[in-house]
């Protein structure tokens, strides 16, 4: 047996090992809690970490973990899980995991668009009482439900995160967003803000955005004014980086207009397209297109009762992929259409030389009656200086390749390309990726950003965006189309979709109509025409959901985005003046002249010639129509039609001839200089960040027996 004294040496010496032992056995078993660092955003995981950790924790810290794996189960998409979680949080919650609840609970709200309960939320909780990040999330919620329209409420949400973010691209992000709402308003939106004498950022943005009211048609101007303006708020975030749209402009150079190739097909059908847009095009040039004041609606009434020598049917705005090979009988086709033979025959014998106008026939026509004072809608037509002197090439895209044409173009070393016209041959351009300044008077089928490329067209695509625009404006919320059965009303059909889907619309109802025999038909059988249709696919992409705080929640379909429900309140009719006139009352049978759906119509229906019945027949139907033949511009009018015998779908053409010297002139400044604006023949023109020139038609209505503006 050993000696007592031996054994009690031995544990003594042992005791130190065993408590060490414990002691790293009580660090493998009692973990620090994490929770906290995650909820003040320093750490980042799935939601499958967060639920393992939330399940293996029995502490306070379990909540938290809680509340991590239903944000980042939104992040994922995720939303009814995240639902189901949430719905299970404790009530016995401290303050700052009620703050994070109501951040959830806001944020959940946005995945299911209730955009005012996502505001709702935010009125419970003071951004003062919250963590930094927090405080982020806050304000991208607030940002999120306004869902981008324009308001001082949204300029104060950009205007506190901006502060609260740390890397450069945020900043910038928050920099042109703020900037984005800014320029998006109209003057009038501007001029009423009312902001608080405290709030100084917002008084050196706003002064910024009235500079660039003032300034934004001169390059030069708009850059000595933000030097100006960088130097009176120099601690302005927005002074020491500036909007990415503004900064660009340290760099803009006016583009030469000294030597101009015009690119157009000479011969085959569309040769008399190009003749009304040659003939605008050298009218402007020479200083022979007159420029006047707004019209009144007398002169609206008297071009709309012209004798029409050779009305088209044909939509030859619809200048898309080849000359056409259809004549009048067909004029919805895909490719471009021409008028009838005699309208064509007429155009072809117009020598460009022989479009000098009479000093009678320019004489804007005098007003006779009481309606005769009130303005047209349509702003004045603003003209760009002619400029006789520039050399004008013009080249024939019917005879050569275009590749061939574009290297005789650089060979006689043109500063500007005017053209090419068809859609094929735009697309051939493309394709060479050449270096000169181009003005495209059609579009592609994929609009490429090109910094030396825009694009200029008069398409029914471009009427069905300016008509939703105008409709949604309005306050509809339920439009039908009436479109012709045939391609043409598929591609206007789609276009309206597009832009209505942008703009925040919901479902478009379509319904297509047959010939003008079968219209007769059903008009005379009394059946009328039912205000539905079937729902319109829109080309643009699923909506991709809103960004909170860094997170991309997707947007679920709305009730009406599933059942295309809702009672219809508009009616976009894209129809000729005999269709038209046989469509209005076949509603009427069905509806009766009190239902208060609103009538809206393209520019195809307003061809000239109508009488006295047919204006009393469309009592109240409102219609686009270019600036020049909505009487803004009656020198110009008269001076148009007279060149195209009285044709109003070449006129179109003649005037977006004359639009694009401007344009041209102007080539810079629409590719570079954001927000400007030029006030033309076919519309009000603005360019998209792709350089595609956007126009803003004229809205007229039929009103006992006159047409007077729709506003």
């Amino acid at each position: 047996m050993l000696p007592s004294r031996f054994l009690r040496s031995k544990a003594t010496r042992c005791l130190p090992v065993v408590l060490a032992a414990l002691l790293f056995a009580g660090c493998g078993t009692q973990s620090t809690d994490q929770s906290a660092s995650h909820m003040q955003g320093e750490a980042q995981a799935d939601s499958g970490y967060y639920l393992h950790q939330m399940q293996q924790s029995t502490d306070d810290s379990k909540t938290n973990w809680q509340l991590l794996a239903i944000r980042a189960l939104l992040k994922e998409g995720k939303t009814q899980q995240a639902g189901e979680l949430f719905a299970q949080l404790p009530q016995d919650l401290s303050d700052n995991q009620r703050k994070e609840r109501t951040l959830l609970a806001a944020e959940m709200k946005l995945a299911q668009k209730d955009f005012a309960g996502a505001k709702a939320q935010l009125n419970e909780l003071d951004p003062a009482d919250l963590e930094q990040n927090q405080q982020a999330r806050y304000w991208q919620i607030g940002i999120s439900a306004s869902q981008g329209k324009p308001s001082l409420t949204l300029l104060r949400a950009y205007i506190a995160q901006q502060p609260l973010l740390s890397k450069p691209e945020e900043k910038q992000k928050n920099i042109d967003a703020t900037w984005q709402a800014l320029a998006s308003m109209t003057q009038d939106q501007a001029r009423a803000l009312v902001i608080n004498a405290d709030e100084v950022t917002l008084q050196g943005w706003l002064d910024l955005q009235r500079m660039w009211f003032d300034n934004r048609n001169d390059p030069n101007m708009l850059k000595a004014g933000i030097t100006d303006w960088q130097t009176r708020y120099p601690q302005n975030p927005a002074a020491k980086m500036l909007p990415t749209q503004l900064s660009n402009l340290q760099n803009f150079k006016p583009a030469s207009t000294n030597k101009i190739a015009l690119l157009l097909p000479l011969n085959g059908q569309a040769s008399v397209f190009s003749r009304a847009i040659q003939q605008g095009f050298e009218a402007a040039k020479n200083g022979i297109a007159p420029v006047s004041g707004p019209a009144v609606p007398q002169q609206v009434a008297q071009a709309a009762t012209a004798a029409v020598v050779s009305p088209a049917d044909a939509n030859v705005n619809d200048l898309t992929n080849a000359p056409a090979q259809q004549n009048a009988a067909a004029p919805d086709a895909q490719q471009a259409q021409a008028p009838d033979s005699a309208a064509q025959s007429d155009a072809a014998t117009t020598d460009s030389a022989a479009a000098q106008p009479d000093p009678a026939a320019t004489t804007p026509a005098q007003p006779t009656d009481a309606n005769a004072t009130q303005p047209v809608a349509a702003p004045a037509a603003t003209g760009t200086p002619a400029n006789p002197g520039a050399e004008l090439k013009v080249y024939d895209t019917s005879a050569q390749p275009m590749d061939q044409i574009l290297n005789q173009v650089q060979q006689d070393g043109a500063s500007i390309v005017v053209g090419p016209l068809l859609k094929n041959n735009v697309e051939e351009l493309m394709r060479s990726n050449t270096s000169l300044n181009v003005l495209a008077l059609n579009q592609p089928e994929h609009v490429e950003n090109r910094a030396n490329i825009c694009y200029f067209a008069l398409s029914p695509e471009d009427e069905a965006h300016d008509a939703a625009r105008h409709i949604f404006e309005q306050g509809r919320h339920a439009p039908l189309l009436l479109v012709p059965r045939s391609a043409l009303g598929e591609r206007v059909s789609t276009a309206f979709a597009d832009e209505w889907k942008k703009l925040g619309g919901g479902v478009v109802l379509a319904q297509k109509f047959g010939s003008t025999a079968e219209l007769r038909m059903g008009l005379n059988g009394r059946s009328g025409i039912a205000l539905t249709g079937s729902p319109v696919a829109s080309s643009l992409p699923q909506q991709q959901g809103v960004t909170v705080g860094g997170l991309n929640i997707p947007a679920p379909p709305t009730d009406a985005q599933i059942s295309g429900s809702g009672s219809v309140d508009a009616v976009y009719i894209v129809a000729t003046q005999d269709e038209i006139a046989l469509i209005k009352p076949m509603i009427t049978l069905r509806t009766g002249s009190q239902s208060g759906v609103m009538l809206y119509a393209s520019s195809r229906s307003a061809q000239g010639g109508a009488g006295p019945d047919f204006r009393l027949e469309m009592e109240g139907l409102q219609f686009n129509e270019i600036p020049m033949l909505a009487g803004a511009n009656p020198s110009l009018m008269q001076q148009a039609l007279r060149s195209v015998n009285n044709d109003y779908s070449l006129a179109r053409l003649y005037a977006m001839g004359a639009d694009a010297w401007s344009l041209a002139n102007n080539f810079s400044q629409m590719r570079q200089v954001p927000g400007f604006e030029l006030n033309g023949n076919t519309g009000d023109l603005t360019a998209t960040q792709d350089c595609v020139i956007n126009r803003k038609l004229s809205w007229l209505k039929y009103q006992q027996g006159q047409i007077v503006p729709a506003n």
